[in-house]
């Protein structure tokens, strides 16, 4: 078994005319920043110059809730399709900052890379998190939302809502499972997906 945890996720998109009520959602709405690390004059060679990025640095904080604190996150690179073809499979890495997560990402060597705000709903099942939202750009002056078009595509992931490790007591498959469930409920009205992001 491994010592990495895992995200176990799918993805997919659908149009507003397709969107119909549901008493189980709560509203959603979350600013997220993606962190990249900085490149130093003298850094030695290593994943950049192999073709490989180093991981990115997230950093995701809840509008609604008024004392919400920043999560910092982290995704490795997908696991294999040939090793799981049905979800996208990836070691993940979370953690909650108390104080400015902004300057402790750049305390680490991190820099902005880009940001984006994303509202809509969010629905527990079980293990998962299923979030339904639309991207809203940010107005460069204000940094504040600009709300989405009305006709704008919505956005859907499905996914472990907390990291999990794959053992005998919690093996992925049955996360993975979890996931397909939510795929085969949604065939027809939504494709869900693996996608290698």
């Amino acid at each position: 078994m491994s010592s990495h945890y895992y995200e176990v996720a799918l993805f997919g998109e659908f149009y507003p005319q397709d969107l119909s009520g549901s008493e189980s959602a709560h509203p959603m709405h979350a600013r997220e920043i993606v962190f990249e690390q900085m490149r130093f004059t003298n850094e030695p060679p290593g994943h950049r110059d192999q073709g490989q990025e180093p991981p990115l640095l997230r950093a995701r904080k809840d509008l609604i809730e008024p004392d919400a604190k920043w999560i910092l996150y982290s995704y490795l690179k997908p696991e294999s399709s040939r090793v799981h073809p049905e979800a996208t499979v990836r070691p993940w890495a979370i953690c909650q900052v108390v104080g400015n997560a902004l300057h402790f990402a750049s305390a680490l060597g991190y820099v902005r890379r880009s940001q984006i705000y994303k509202r809509g709903y969010v629905f527990r099942r079980g293990p998962l998190l299923i979030q339904m939202f639309q991207q809203e750009q940010v107005d460069p002056k204000t940094q504040k939302p600009i709300p989405a078009h009305p006709d704008a595509l919505w956005e859907v992931e499905v996914r472990t809502a907390a990291p999990v490790r794959n053992s005998q007591e919690t093996p992925l498959s049955r996360y993975i499972e979890a996931v397909l469930e939510i795929q085969l409920l949604m065939k027809g009205l939504l494709d869900l997906r693996r996608k290698d992001v």
